[in-house]
């Protein structure tokens, strides 16, 4: 089924965008975690529609329910089942159902694949508002493998044009790991470039493409430190596949890539290998071309994964369409609240997703050793 991932974790998804309720059930989770509510509650504020000029202005609490999995605080050890009631959802602004196909969304190939019997209310099943139980879930695994040691940070790489410096040129820095955690965290004046933040030209690109009737992309870069050395699998179990099979199911997500990614094709073999060094008897990169992974495992150097996400294709601009009553071309102009730029509010989802397939990876090595 396609809304389910089914790995040493198991997640499954339900609901629809102007359903009255979306969730999530979480299966495989350690027993005994108490939960902390509020950093759970900080990670749906991310993600959450309606809290500045640059998200649209859809109002939900996005309030994680838990129905079953959670007893005082503490997780079961049986599946976790969140629910998160909708309340902010018009769907008179996407009229009577499918007829005029809004471009490079899924009402066509929706309306196709299931015999025009889909949820069309705001992208029924398709849409982004999938995502919060997506972060809900992601938060529970990044609670986990925090205690593990393992942390989890990320950080709008570009909007548009405008672009934030990388993580992979940070390497040497991140061996004081403590002082630049913090350090990327410091905001200067308003802009907040690092770590969740759109920095004072970023939000300009935006704000200049929504006065345009228009929308942009942008790239988020996603960084795992922590991890030992040894999880993952070559071929269909890598790490590669594991976190590129999540982060594509993110809507709007085009393009995954490690270390280098797609830069690693314009290097010659010295300039791109990693070489070895030991450090206090430890084994090390002296640089992280590869983002932390070898032959589909993890070498102990940090993972870094970017995620290219396209422009909302939701647009005030008049477009060409299809009428499929009457199977006609017309022009189609959208109406309604959408986002002039997904990435800010895609950038916490990416991170729960890589959590998720860490998590996975990680009960999955367990599981070996056991």
């Amino acid at each position: 089924m396609s809304s389910i991932y089914a790995g040493s974790l198991q997640l499954s998804l339900f609901g629809q965008s102007h359903g009255e309720a979306i969730g999530m059930t979480l299966d495989g989770f350690p027993a005994g975690m108490q939960i902390d509510t509020e950093a759970l509650r900080a990670e749906m504020n991310r993600r959450r529609p309606g809290t500045s000029r640059v998200t649209t202005a859809r109002q939900e609490d996005d309030r994680v329910e838990f129905l079953s999995g959670v007893l005082n605080g503490r997780t079961t050890g049986q599946p976790i089942c969140g629910v998160i009631y909708n309340h902010g959802q018009h769907s008179k602004d996407y009229g009577d159902g499918v007829d005029v196909i809004r471009p490079s969304h899924a009402d066509y190939t929706g309306h196709v694949r299931y015999f025009g019997f889909e949820d069309w209310r705001g992208g029924g099943s398709f849409s982004g508002r999938l995502t919060a139980p997506i972060v809900a879930a992601g938060s529970l695994c990044r609670q986990y493998l925090r205690s593990q040691g393992v942390e989890i940070l990320g950080h709008i790489l570009s909007i548009g044009k405008v672009q934030d410096e990388s993580f992979q040129a940070c390497f040497r820095e991140m061996q004081d790991w403590d002082n630049w955690k913090e350090g990327i965290r410091a905001p200067e004046g308003e802009a907040l470039p690092t770590i969740s933040g759109v920095s004072d030209s970023m939000r300009e690109e935006i704000y200049r493409a929504a006065a345009e009737q228009d929308s942009v992309g942008g790239q988020v870069e996603c960084l795992v430190h922590g991890l030992p050395a040894g999880l993952g699998a070559p071929f269909f179990d890598s790490v590669e596949s594991t976190l590129a099979r999540l982060l594509f199911s993110v809507p709007g997500v085009k393009g995954v890539s490690f270390g280098d990614g797609f830069g690693l094709s314009w290097m010659l073999g010295s300039e791109a290998n990693d070489a070895f060094a030991l450090i206090e008897k430890q084994v090390v990169t002296q640089t992280n071309h590869a983002g932390g992974i070898n032959g589909g495992i993890t070498n102990g150097m940090p993972v870094t994964v970017r995620c290219a996400l396209r422009p909302t294709p939701s647009i005030g601009k008049a477009q060409g369409s299809v009428s499929l009553s009457r199977m006609e071309e017309e022009e189609l102009t959208i109406r309604g609240r959408h986002d002039p730029c997904i990435v800010p509010r895609a950038l916490p989802v990416v991170e729960a997703m890589v959590a998720i397939g860490i998590m996975d990876l990680w009960k999955e090595r367990a599981a070996c050793l056991t």
